[in-house]
């Protein structure tokens, strides 16, 4: 995979069976600078760490979008946030490890998406197989309302 891109495929999650096999979580505020067709700049506080990320919509047909992620000061994000859009999303990570180079990434949705529940897994490759545990639902990748900029 090229440096900054990103390729994932996204998940609704059926059931909470996901929490016993986390090995770890942690809580997510993010908020939304920019969100225009095709790009959005974002300001990610998870935990006591901050983060600037910049993407880009789909570069080509298929999975691969454009990421850059750079980690800031907390205060700075913070005060960042306050120049932020309406309605930040908010949420618990739950991390599920597959193997040392792959992880389920799942999203507890709270605030104005209370029980919303997602799943997220980045590959290497558009065509990377990979297992579907059974907590799995639906995928959604690619439906622009389970964007997170979109929410």
């Amino acid at each position: 995979m090229a440096k900054n891109t990103e390729i994932e495929r996204k998940f609704l999650v059926a059931s909470d069976a996901f929490m016993a096999q986390a090995t770890c979580h942690y809580e997510i505020v993010q908020g939304y600078l920019c969100k225009e067709a095709g790009k959005t700049i974002r300001i990610r506080i998870r935990d006591n760490q901050a983060f600037l990320t910049i993407k880009s919509g789909k570069l080509r047909e298929g999975l691969a979008k454009f990421e850059w992620e750079k980690e800031i000061a907390l205060e700075d994000a913070r005060e960042l946030m306050q120049l932020c859009l309406p309605n930040p999303i908010i949420k618990t990570r739950y991390i599920i490890p597959i193997n040392a180079d792959r992880k389920w990434e799942v999203d507890v949705f709270h605030g104005h998406k209370e029980g919303m529940v997602l799943a997220e897994i980045e590959l290497g490759d558009e065509n990377e197989r990979f297992d579907k545990p059974a907590w799995l639902g639906d995928e959604v990748t690619g439906l622009p309302q389970y964007y997170n900029a979109n929410m």
